[in-house]
């Protein structure tokens, strides 16, 4: 690691609310999508104004600001995208992540000095790849996920050294290679590879016999059903180091769809955890509040993925995302012992909150008492985004979060189940 550069730390932006939640919580650089073009299409994203402010406010504090344009575009998709580019490049976006050769070569031609990102979607996974990507004039190759550490290492020792090399640590993985899937088109009408998965993937299955129709039977032993291509999620805060060693140059936290509760929380862990690394890069050795803070937002079962091989867990649990922790408020201001909030879950007096603040190990806030704005005492914070007053010995900066813990529950829904990879399925994806 001596005289390496410094690891970044990658955020996702959905919205400008986790916009802020990751630069406060320390990502060096955020990745969001505008209206077109992107690979998470939905009502959020950022309008052309709301980029604008994205940029500026990310330049104002020092982190980088990376767009995609990584969908495999149509040819109805084309007639917009040159202008789009000239917007971006003019916007001041540091880096544009595409997917498509095509779009990769109009960017070369509209806008030459723009950095260029190859996205997951490309599917790199050899240095040759890597090496001619970069001689098209690519600064960074965004690694298939289906990548082991010795084939990254390969890839890096074989590749051009001014070629970064950015790779995913943590969120939600794709049964498909490297998300290239056309089972949300054929089952819902929705091109999962122009940014509309209906994720299908997560749904529940049986199967039908030929000769039995209208007889269900299930694929694993549950009266439910199985999710049958239902991946766990990736989380691999406790092996940076390994990962920095095979050449990573950017961790990156997938989550654009998840909420600004989840971007800080897990941007927090990864920041801590980074700057461990640099400190200290032969002893790593994360802390267990570290590791335990990853388990604090909504997930599935974790894994590694293929970083350490093919996966060989084939369990797979009910449907729903593990969720033990709720925002209970958010602070906006402190003065002369009270704390601003705004409410966003229910909570009570006599309660004892968890403090996440950037960069700090979470600490308990015993909720003496609950004032509304015009500081009359309530028996519960019952109203979402009501103004609050809550008494507080220490000065806590805005954007902090005030989060309550919860019984274990898992959420369902088609999108939401905790399931793990099957041997079965990860063969497929190889």
């Amino acid at each position: 690691m001596a005289g390496r550069k410094r690891v970044e730390v990658l955020a996702p932006a959905g919205d400008f609310e986790r916009l802020e939640a990751a630069v406060q919580y320390g990502a060096d650089a955020v990745y969001l999508g505008g209206k077109e073009f992107g690979m998470r299409a939905s009502p959020l994203n950022f309008t052309e104004e709301e980029l604008l402010r994205a940029v500026d406010y990310c330049h104002q504090r020092g982190v980088r600001v990376y767009v995609t344009c990584n969908i495999l575009p149509r040819e109805e998709d084309l007639a917009h995208l040159p202008a789009y580019l000239h917007f971006l490049q003019d916007a001041g976006v540091d880096a544009l992540i595409v997917a498509d050769i095509g779009v990769m070569m109009l960017c070369r031609r509209e806008i030459p000095q723009m950095e260029l990102h190859m996205s997951t979607q490309t599917g790199v996974v050899n240095h040759l790849a890597a090496a001619e990507l970069y001689h098209l004039g690519v600064k960074r190759v965004v690694l298939a996920r289906e990548l082991g550490l010795e084939e990254i290492r390969r890839i890096r020792k074989n590749t051009p050294p001014e070629l970064e090399l950015e790779a995913f640590v943590h969120g939600a993985m794709c049964m498909s290679f490297s998300g290239r899937c056309v089972l949300s088109n054929y089952l819902a009408g929705r091109d999962a590879n122009r940014g509309e998965c209906a994720q299908p993937c997560r749904w529940n299955y049986h199967l039908v016999e030929e000769k039995r129709p209208g007889s269900f039977f299930p694929i694993f032993e549950d009266e439910d059903g199985t999710y049958i291509l239902n991946a766990k999620d990736l989380c691999m805060i406790e092996h940076l180091d390994q990962l920095a060693a095979a050449g990573v140059s950017s961790f990156k936290i997938e989550g654009r769809a998840k909420s600004f509760y989840y971007v800080a929380t897990v941007t927090n862990a990864y920041r801590c955890a980074a700057d461990l690394l640099e400190q200290d890069p032969a002893h790593y050795h994360p802390p267990g509040w570290l590791v335990e803070e990853t388990r604090k937002v909504s997930h599935r079962q974790y894994c590694t993925g293929f970083y350490f091989g093919r996966p060989e867990d084939g369990q797979y649990y009910e449907s729903g995302y593990i969720r033990n922790y709720d925002v209970a408020a958010v602070v906006e201001a402190y003065e002369d012992g009270m704390l601003f909030c705004t409410q966003r879950n229910r909570f009570f007096p006599g309660e004892t909150l968890e403090i996440l603040s950037p960069g700090q190990p979470p600490r308990p806030l015993e909720v003496s008492a609950i004032f509304d704005a015009d500081g009359q005492p309530l028996d519960a914070a019952r109203h979402p985004m009501q103004p609050l007053r809550i008494p507080c010995e220490v000065p806590l900066e805005p954007g902090t979060i005030l989060r309550r813990r919860q019984n274990e529950t898992f959420c369902s829904g088609n999108s939401s189940p905790q399931n793990g990879f099957s041997t079965e399925i990860m063969d497929l994806r190889r």
